[in-house]
């Protein structure tokens, strides 16, 4: 097949592109060509603009693109741009589609468990309606809308809802390892909020069975089936790292820190992957703790 893929420099891109490129031709979208190359080898096509590609060529769209959420603070101007980086580009892509003769049959395209909003212990699924109305759920819901334009009888759009993606290499799990290594980790508030997180290995293995599994469509929650309180989680952390987890990052003193942002370590979401599990995908790491210790040695 012909893959499109943008978002590919980015941490599930980088893991994905090696695998894609066993048995498919890549084309890459990129404003710094040569950084693409560096990062993901010299096999791939690297295009600076969604108008430089036929899409009429392509078989399978995959769109992970956009501004780091967890970079910089919460200004009404970095929410326009947090927005316009994701929003803007997979309308571009879905016009693309909906434009083609011979469109790509599979258009797959990010959002996050953050669509939910914050729900306290109540487990959600790709069926819950039950929102929660605020910053991350408004921004996937406009992010899933523009990708769902693309949908027709002969392209079918996957929204691929991501929870806390686990990885040696970058993601939050780098940014929670400092404080834990140096005796300071542990839970953030009262630690009940929930965590959905995912293996990256799973990351990856879940998106290449939806490309072959053409009848899945639709949300997908990209989460393992057993998602964890945030307590639960710090005491895994700090056993894998033979760490205490015990001290506490009082929620009043994150709100000062990070504003708004802060929101997404301090409320959360137990999400249950029902789509996945339907369509019998296996997942490699269903627990917390082998998850954590395969990825910390």
């Amino acid at each position: 097949m012909h893959i499109f893929f943008t978002g590919a420099t980015g941490l599930i891109g980088k893991h994905l592109t090696p695998f894609l490129l066993h048995h498919h031709k890549v084309t890459v979208l990129s404003r710094n060509k040569t950084k693409a190359h560096v990062l993901l080898g010299h096999n791939i096509d690297v295009v600076s603009t969604v108008d430089e590609v036929n899409f009429n060529h392509v078989d399978t769209v995959i769109n992970l693109a956009g501004e780091p959420i967890v970079n910089k603070r919460w200004t009404q101007a970095q929410k326009q741009i947090i927005k316009n980086s994701r929003i803007n580009l997979t309308t571009q892509l879905s016009d693309a589609i909906l434009n083609c003769t011979t469109p790509p049959a599979t258009f797959i395209s990010g959002s996050a468990i953050g669509y939910y909003g914050r729900q306290g212990d109540t487990p959600v699924d790709e069926d819950t309606n039950d929102v929660n109305d605020e910053f991350s759920h408004q921004l996937c819901k406009e992010w899933e809308h523009a990708a769902l334009k693309a949908q027709s009888d002969k392209t079918r759009v996957c929204l691929l809802r991501t929870g806390i993606v686990l990885s040696k290499n970058g993601g939050a799990l780098s940014k929670m390892l400092p404080a834990f290594k140096f005796f300071a980790g542990g839970p953030i508030g009262d630690g009940e909020q929930g965590m959905s997180w995912i293996h990256i290995d799973d990351m990856i293995q879940l998106i290449l069975f939806i490309i072959k599994h053409t009848e899945v469509s639709g949300p997908v929650n990209a989460t393992a089936p057993a998602p964890v309180s945030n307590k639960t989680f710090s005491k895994s952390l700090g056993k894998a790292l033979s760490r205490p987890s015990a001290l506490t990052m009082p929620t009043p003193v994150l709100k000062v820190l990070m504003g708004e942002m802060s929101d997404l370590l301090t409320t959360g979401q137990y999400v249950i992957p029902k789509k996945a599990l339907a369509h019998n995908y296996r997942f490699h790491f269903t627990d917390i703790d082998s998850a954590l210790s395969s990825l910390i040695k």
